[in-house]
């Protein structure tokens, strides 16, 4: 049986939604899973810009990249996710992923914030096109709080349900505060 871990459970609607030759972001680095996976689903006609403000995660986001050989159609930068729109044009993005927390095995004090985890969503909607899909993979708990959390499910609530649709979904029988998948699609 599959486990069905929050970012396996994403992939699956990425691979439902991007197609080859689509713009995508991943708006939070990390260790590159979704970066790679991206790069895979655009192919070679595609392109895929990932954020991130520690060296660290582009260190190991651009190894991942070089491992399996899709290094090229990547645009590993350093920077904000709240600065997206200095490298991306408005309504030209199919797919933008965001992880929220801190980067596994690293510093969990450097961590996303409610503040600019909700600008940085509020300028992905901006550089989605219509049905555009983006996905919200939001951890609580221990390091991470809660405030982010509920910050980000405030402001998802009150999105003009003309403009946007939002599936919330939840591991509702795990303990200790499951992440929580969304995704939202661009009318």
């Amino acid at each position: 049986m599959k486990s069905y871990q929050i970012t396996e459970y994403v992939h699956h609607f990425l691979e439902c939604h991007v197609k080859p030759g689509d713009i995508c972001v991943d708006a939070t680095m990390g260790n590159g899973n979704d970066t790679l996976k991206l790069c895979e689903l655009v192919g070679e006609q595609g392109k895929v810009y990932a954020f991130d403000i520690q060296k660290q995660a582009l260190e190991n986001t651009e190894k991942r990249l070089k491992d399996h050989k899709v290094i090229h159609i990547a645009s590993l930068i350093f920077d904000s996710h709240t600065h997206m729109d200095n490298y991306i044009v408005e309504n030209q993005v199919d797919c933008i992923v965001f992880n929220f927390g801190y980067l596994p095995s690293g510093d969990h004090k450097l961590a996303t914030r409610p503040e600019t985890s909700i600008e940085a969503v509020k300028l992905g909607l901006s550089l989605l096109k219509k049905g555009g899909l983006m996905s919200l993979c939001i951890y609580s708990g221990k390091d991470s709080g809660f405030e982010e959390r509920e910050a980000l499910l405030t402001f998802l609530k009150d999105l003009d349900f003309k403009n946007y649709l939002v599936i919330l979904s939840s591991y509702y029988n795990r303990p200790n505060n499951p992440p929580i998948p969304v995704m939202i699609i661009k009318h």
